[in-house]
C-alpha cells in the first residue's frame, strides 16, 4: 500500500465547515418552525432533509472509499448517488408545488444546499483527520 502524504484539514476549515453544517441545519429547521403550513408538510421536508444529509454523506463516503481503493460494491454506489439526487428532487418538487413565497422558496433551497454541500465537508474533514491519526499511530 502506498503512503500518501495527505494533509490534515486545518482547524479554520473544520470549524467553518462545522459552522455551516449548524447553520444550514438550524436555519432550515427556524425556517420549518415559523413557516405556516401543516404538520404533516413540516414533516415532509424534515424528513427530505435528513435522507438528503444522509445521502450526501453516503456519496462522500463511497466516492472517497473508491479512490482509496477500498471495494464499494455497484449497487451502493449507485443508490448513494440516486438517493442524493432523489432527495433534490424531492425538495425541489415540494417547494414548487407549496404555497409559500418565493423568497420562502429561496430561503429553504439555500439552506438545503448549504446543510448538503457543509455535510460533505465535515465527514470529509473528519475521515482525513482519523486517517492522519491512524497513520501517526502506525508510525510510532
Amino acid at each position: 500500500m502506498e503512503q500518501k502524504n495527505q494533509q490534515q484539514p486545518s482547524a479554520a476549515f473544520v470549524a467553518a465547515a462545522w459552522v455551516a453544517l449548524i447553520t444550514g441545519i438550524t436555519a432550515f429547521l427556524i425556517g420549518l418552525y415559523n413557516v405556516e403550513m401543516a404538520l404533516n408538510e413540516k414533516g415532509y421536508y424534515f424528513t427530505v432533509l435528513m435522507f438528503g444529509l444522509f445521502a450526501a454523506i453516503s456519496v462522500q463516503k463511497s466516492v472517497r472509499d473508491q479512490l482509496e481503493g477500498i471495494p464499494v460494491t455497484n449497487i451502493y454506489y449507485g443508490l448513494s448517488w440516486f438517493s442524493t439526487l432523489l432527495s433534490i428532487v424531492l425538495l425541489t418538487v415540494g417547494l414548487w408545488n407549496a404555497s409559500i413565497t418565493k423568497s420562502e422558496k429561496g430561503f429553504y433551497a439555500m439552506s438545503y444546499t448549504l446543510s448538503l454541500f457543509a455535510a460533505i465537508a465535515v465527514q470529509k474533514n473528519t475521515r482525513d483527520a482519523r486517517q492522519k491519526q491512524d497513520d501517526s499511530t502506525r508510525s510510532e
